[in-house]
């Protein structure tokens, strides 16, 4: 029960961060709870399945997490009257991947004082870390596109 209930509170942070940055970015009131809400359930879904028992890791759980963002998104602009980036965009803010690319920038940094014992630990973890940022964000961009793209080839196609 401990478990769950910390997915939960991660998940309501991931939701009050949404929310940040959508009041930040001057988003219509009338779609702030659902941003809030798309949030949350992304925050749920990416932390329950980046639960060790689950094992999917990083890129997989950030994957899911962003399918469901375009999920529900959709269905609350509609609802709210906005286009479904402006819930969608808010929303995925609390995915970005910024422990890994604070510490490739870091790492490129250090690269740059140019220490000969630790060079090539340096490099690896820089590369490493830059290698994850890429393929978290590539994940996040590809879990948005393909439920928003194919709702919206259904609603064209009038299936």
């Amino acid at each position: 029960m401990n478990e769950l209930s910390s997915i939960g509170a991660k998940g309501f942070w991931c939701g009050c961060a949404a929310l940040g940055f959508a009041i930040l970015f001057n988003t219509p009131a009338r779609a702030l709870v659902a941003i809030w809400l798309v949030g949350f359930v992304a925050g749920i879904a990416k932390f329950a399945f980046l639960d060790a028992s689950v094992g999917l890791g990083i890129i997989g759980s950030t994957l899911i997490a962003a399918f469901f963002v375009g999920v529900f998104s959709n269905p609350l602009s509609k609802l709210r009257s906005v286009p479904d980036i402006v819930i969608a965009i808010p929303s995925l803010i609390p995915l970005v991947p910024g422990v890994f690319a604070y510490r490739a920038m870091m790492g490129l940094i250090k690269l740059a004082r140019y220490d000969e014992q630790h060079y090539s630990s340096i490099i690896s973890d820089t590369i490493y870390n830059g290698v994850m940022t890429l393929f978290v964000v590539c994940a996040i961009v590809l879990g948005l596109l393909l439920p928003l793209t194919i709702l919206r080839k259904i609603k064209t196609f009038g299936v």
